[in-house]
């Protein structure tokens, strides 16, 4: 059963063609998950399904009842940010529509209560399309992937994980054809010069032959000449129409020249002892002692209001318990983004505090996607996103060999994630960062701070392992069980229609997660 069509889609802001749809159609049941890079369109696509804002060319045609959770902000100074979504969570799923439309509804969320709302939406009978770029979030519910890229969307079946592959396989076919197009190419370049060559040879006078004999052969040789330019005139006309395949850009590996890199590599650079965490009257943590070696990536993690930025704050300012090795140099990120000047341009911005060249500068920039003349453009016309990228990259190429990152993957798209979690991984200082992207601890973490009922936990180990290693209690255990039993059900019943080596992947990891529970 159909609940929602479009139809002829076009949308622009100011000249730009930012939606170009043909044809989209949403069915009962269906899960899916709507991405690509700010400023593409998503907020607008959902807006245009949810008939709040009309297309200017085109039609929306919704067949059933239809909820829409805006991207939200929080304006109520008495609640967190979190309070304030999952109130609004609550009243689209009391409102009980066959399809809902959610922008963002992770946003202002902890772990704990994007987990919630996982399994509310895995539970949930009606359809729903999200705006995310929590990849673990659309891994764990969606079955249907849209990407908008370029204002068309492109359609994959499967969650994430499976897009992912597909991507990558995409990637592979690409850099192939690019590879059989650069072979074709100079197999014809080097023909043309062969026959041109010829044709230039065909013209002069044999050596040994005498006046009267040359001037009779003069015809033949003219005829040969014009029949290898006949010749290189059709290779020339070949390498003209041979369509061209662009290259696939492959990162390079960053070589970043640290202050005393070597001199704190797995040495103790930052000890905390008998530190403890408060506000006003209410504790966050009893008194505590870690320490932090060179080259670790710690991530600190814990519920939304357990203290995890009162944490790093006290790192920085080096409070009463905190003792720091005199060799790190510590560069911190924050979302008020104030370590930016909106006058200048973003290399300036970025070059302000790097030593590095400017040819590594500019490569990182383009990872953040701002690329050639885009460095030049000025910090204060840049949107929120961009703000952020250029905020990152600023604190990652200054003079330092240590990082404290809060919330740095908020407001980024998933590519840009993607290239931060690149860049982190090759970095060969220390990172310290607070995160509810599990997908993005799980990725770089290599050691885990947990804040949760005022107590700080060290876990030894990766993201993945932390998980493995915490205790569930009955219920979790159940809960986690029927979900895997749906999840392996439903793959099944996708691998007996279209069979596909993502799919039976999928199929063996669930089966893999299935195992481990049991032992």
């Amino acid at each position: 059963m159909i609940l929602l069509e479009a139809q002829h889609i076009k949308h622009y802001v100011k000249d730009r063609l930012l939606l170009n749809v043909d044809q989209l159609s949403i069915q009962q049941k269906d899960r899916i998950g709507l991405i690509g890079r700010n400023g593409c369109g998503k907020t607008t696509l959902l807006n245009m399904l949810a008939e709040k804002i009309v297309p200017e060319e085109g039609t929306v045609t919704q067949h059933t009842s239809c909820t829409l959770l805006p991207q939200l902000k929080k304006t109520d100074t008495t609640k967190s940010g979190g309070e304030v979504t999952q109130e609004y969570i609550q009243k689209a799923f009391f409102s009980n529509p066959e399809l809902l439309l959610a922008d963002e509804p992770t946003t202002h969320l902890d772990t704990d209560h994007i987990e919630w709302l996982e399994k509310k939406l895995s539970d949930w009978q009606g359809a729903f399309v999200i705006v995310s770029h929590d990849r673990a979030f659309l891994d764990a519910l969606c079955t249907t992937i849209w990407e908008i890229d370029d204002g068309k969307i492109k359609i994959y079946k499967g969650n994430y994980n499976d897009y992912a592959a597909q991507k990558e396989r995409e990637r592979s076919e690409q850099q192939s054809a690019y590879e059989n197009y650069e072979k074709k190419k100079r197999q014809l370049e080097e023909a043309l010069i062969r026959k041109e060559r010829k044709a230039q040879r065909a013209t002069k006078k044999p050596k040994n032959v005498n006046l009267s004999e040359s001037k009779g052969q003069e015809p033949y040789f003219a005829k040969k000449q014009k029949k290898l330019q006949k010749t290189a005139n059709a290779i020339e006309t070949r390498l003209e129409k041979l369509e061209v395949v662009e290259k696939v850009n492959a990162p390079q590996p960053l070589k970043m020249n640290l202050p005393d890199a070597e001199t704190i590599r797995n040495r103790m650079i930052i000890r905390a002892e008998d530190l403890s965490g408060s506000i006003d009257e209410r504790i966050l943590w009893q008194n505590t002692s870690f320490f932090v070696r060179g080259g670790d990536k710690l991530a600190i993690i814990g519920p939304n209001g357990s203290g995890k930025t009162t944490l790093i704050k006290k790192l920085i300012n080096q409070e009463v318990g905190i003792t720091t090795s005199p060799s790190i140099k510590i560069g911190y990120f924050s979302q008020n983004l104030n370590i930016l000047d909106e006058e200048k341009s973003i290399l300036e911005n970025v070059q302000a505090t790097s030593k590095q060249q400017e040819t590594l500068i500019r490569t990182v920039l383009a990872r953040m996607h701002f690329f050639k003349e885009d460095v030049s453009k000025r910090v204060g016309v840049l949107s929120g996103g961009e703000r952020t990228k250029v905020a990152l990259t600023k604190v990652f190429l200054s003079d330092l060999n240590t990082l404290i990152l809060d919330e740095p993957t908020n407001y980024l798209d998933m590519e840009a994630v993607g290239a931060l979690e690149a860049l982190l991984k090759a970095y060969e200082g220390s990172v310290l960062f607070v995160s509810h992207d599990r997908r993005f601890i799980e990725n770089i973490a290599t050691r885990i701070l947990e804040i949760r009922h005022q107590t700080i936990r060290i876990f030894e180990g990766t993201y993945r392992q932390w998980q493995q290693a915490k205790p569930m209690n009955h219920n979790e255990k159940k809960e986690k069980r029927l979900l895997l039993e749906t999840k392996i059900t439903e793959v099944l019943s996708r691998l007996s229609i279209e069979p596909s080596e993502a799919l039976e992947q999928a199929f063996q990891r669930l089966l893999e997660e299935k195992r481990a529970m049991k032992d």
